[in-house]
């Protein structure tokens, strides 16, 4: 089988598509965490890599803060621009790949609202994670077309799964809480992709390479996501407030610096329909993407339990490494 590495392997995305690929590739994980077969800091080392693989899919990334500092804002550049010249520079001491495959985002747009934004929009994103990713993906257009390496830029827009981060994270520990609000009916509309789905969207493109958008076809409303993580967390649908409340506790969270829990940035994104097409991956690659609806699970299955047979742990068919990091909850006969 052919040689894959994954960076990012300890994040959402990364530990998400880990095992769709695995089922194509013989993966070698970096990352920060140290479960990664390789581990190492991309914004502020270049690793160092054993062999030449073949593919790369490099996930690893900041995103979901907003920065309130200059010094905050720089860590994006670190993390999503250098960290990304870090690991081309590796690939060129251990052997350029036949293909590389950068997670970007839709954030390189700058949109705030619309609909069916396709990959033509131009690159208009202000935010510093915005900037940060338009940069890297101009570094690698120059770095894969000097070194021959066939580029693949997927541009998810809002990624769903289990445990996820971000404003859909935040939507289900709200509502779990208690603490979440209906604005107005719930009618804008978000693209989502299951994160799987960005594995299979990689597999897809890796020979053909170019720049996609990666969102299922179906934009659910707000108030769609709200009736199923509601009946998934086993809770009443949220109490709906008024749009002119809403606005006017809006203003009160402008006062306190991010610090409250909504604010007017956050209310325009709760209020207004942003989705993006993925006509172009649909059509050139035959991606089918799960829709949301019908596969979202808002929190993450129960684990099997642990196995200690003789030295080993297991959990489940895996094994786990090493023993002593984790708990035991029952040992065999």
């Amino acid at each position: 089988m052919k040689k894959l590495l994954l960076t990012g392997a300890s994040g959402f995305v990364g530990k998400n598509i880990l095992p769709v690929l695995d089922k194509h590739y013989v993966v070698t994980t970096l990352g920060r965490a140290s479960g990664s077969a390789i581990v190492a800091d991309l914004a502020s080392e270049i690793p160092c890599l054993s062999e030449k693989p073949d593919l790369v899919v490099h996930a690893a990334g900041k995103a979901h803060s907003v920065p309130r500092t200059e010094a905050e804002a720089k860590v994006f550049f670190d993390v999503n621009l250098t960290g990304t010249q870090n690991l081309c520079a590796a690939l060129e001491r251990a052997g350029t790949p036949e293909a590389f495959v950068f997670i970007s985002t839709v954030a390189v747009y700058g949109k705030e609202s619309g609909e069916n934004i396709s990959e033509e929009s131009a690159l208009a994103g202000t935010s510093p994670y915005a900037k940060s990713k338009i940069a890297a993906e101009a570094f690698l257009k120059d770095w894969c077309d000097k070194h021959g390496v066939v580029l693949t830029i997927l541009r998810p827009s809002l990624i769903a799964g289990p445990d996820a981060p971000g404003n859909l994270g935040a939507m289900v520990r709200g509502m779990k809480s208690g603490k979440y609000l209906r604005i107005g009916q719930g009618a804008a509309r978000k693209s989502i992709v299951m994160v799987e789905d960005l594995a299979r969207l990689a597999l897809l493109s890796e020979a053909k390479g170019g720049i996609f958008n990666a969102c299922a076809t179906c934009a659910p409303s707000f108030l769609e996501l709200e009736k199923l993580i509601s009946r998934q967390l086993g809770k009443k649908e949220p109490i709906a407030i008024p749009l002119w409340l809403a606005k006017c506790l809006a203003l009160i969270g402008d006062c306190c610096l991010g610090k409250a829990p909504i604010d007017s940035s956050r209310l325009k994104k709760i209020t207004e329909t942003l989705t993006f097409s993925n006509a172009k991956a649909r059509a050139e690659l035959g991606w089918t993407p799960a829709e949301i609806l019908e596969n979202y699970i808002a929190l993450p299955p129960p684990l099997p339990p642990l196995i200690k047979v003789n030295s080993l742990v297991f959990r489940g068919n895996a094994v786990l490494f090493p023993p002593r990091y984790v708990a035991v909850e029952k040992e065999a006969a």
